[in-house]
């Protein structure tokens, strides 16, 4: 797995739209933010827009591309997620960006790219969206400085809920589920054997859970995964049949019989904390915690 180097003030960062369109608003405030601190480029094409498209697939696979080449770019940054790269990311080509390797980051409809990335075993960096750095939230921007210029930081969460007993350590991979089950139909998964897979996921009912997982039990995907750190599953009411998702992710997760860590900060809640993918972290149930970057 290459892991690419650390990031420092004044590089050359590359802000791209290869998904949807995005309030303009936000995304401007968190370009303002960067450039207080890297040497931000992005092309005017990521203010278009074609339906629920960021503009049309040619023009978003050539900015895409184009940005993951250059040598002179230290990471990739998404401006919003939304929908669109499952269109694109498998055409693209990687072999230039592990010739000049540099972050990637984003979350939500990126974790598409994530996948594309990590088939080329590639480190990459599961993290807010330019949009999501345009809140203003302090304490959310120092967590995504500190992921990409101290990546090899080590991170400790506690008191979570465990399902299931034991340790479990291993390369993470994942993000967002309901891209993963679209990377999985279009045979584009491929979850290396002993990671612990990250989930997250927003606006989804239960039932629509519990089928995507159930799916990917049965295609075989998950056979291999040593643990899963479960993040937020957010606006996800139980519906008529009052079966919350919580139920759900126990009900299908627990028949692995590998340790699962829920409560995980991350995804569309109101925290979103770093998670780098292709980089190992450990889950241990005896004292409920999550250590990234373990030493």
């Amino acid at each position: 797995m290459i892991v690419p180097p650390a990031l420092r003030p004044g590089d050359r960062v590359h802000v791209v739209a290869p998904s949807g369109p995005f309030d303009r608003a936000l995304v401007l405030r968190g370009l303002g933010w960067l450039k207080e601190r890297y040497d931000v480029r992005f092309g005017p094409g990521i203010f278009a827009r074609e339906g629920f498209l960021a503009g049309p697939d040619s023009h978003r696979l050539a900015e895409l591309q184009g940005a993951l080449a250059a040598p002179d770019i230290r990471a990739v940054v998404a401006a919003r997620g939304g929908y669109g790269l499952t269109r694109i990311a498998h055409t693209l080509n990687m072999q230039p960006l592990r010739d000049h390797p540099k972050w990637v980051v984003g979350f939500s409809d990126i974790t598409a790219l994530h996948v594309e990335v990590g088939r080329a075993r590639l480190a990459s960096l599961h993290a807010h969206n330019v949009a999501g750095l345009g809140r203003g939230d302090a304490r959310a921007r120092r967590e995504w400085i500190t992921a990409l210029e101290q990546p090899s930081t080590q991170r400790v969460f506690t008191g979570l809920r465990m399902l299931g007993s034991g340790t479990a350590e291993g390369p993470v991979h994942g993000g967002n589920l309901t891209v993963l089950f679209a990377c999985a139909a279009a045979g584009r998964l491929d979850l290396p054997p002993g990671c612990l897979l990250f989930l997250e996921d927003v606006g989804e009912a239960p039932y629509r859970v519990d089928r995507m997982l159930s799916a990917l039990l049965a295609a075989g995907h998950l056979d291999r995964v040593a643990g899963v750190l479960v993040g937020d599953f957010t606006d996800a009411p139980p519906g008529r049949h009052g079966v919350p998702v919580e139920a759900v992710l126990f009900e299908r997760l627990r028949e692995l019989r590998i340790p699962i860590a829920t409560g995980f900060p991350a995804g569309h809640g109101q925290k979103n904390a770093p998670v780098h993918l292709g980089i190992p972290a450990r889950i241990d149930s005896a004292s409920s915690s999550i250590v990234l970057v373990p030493r």
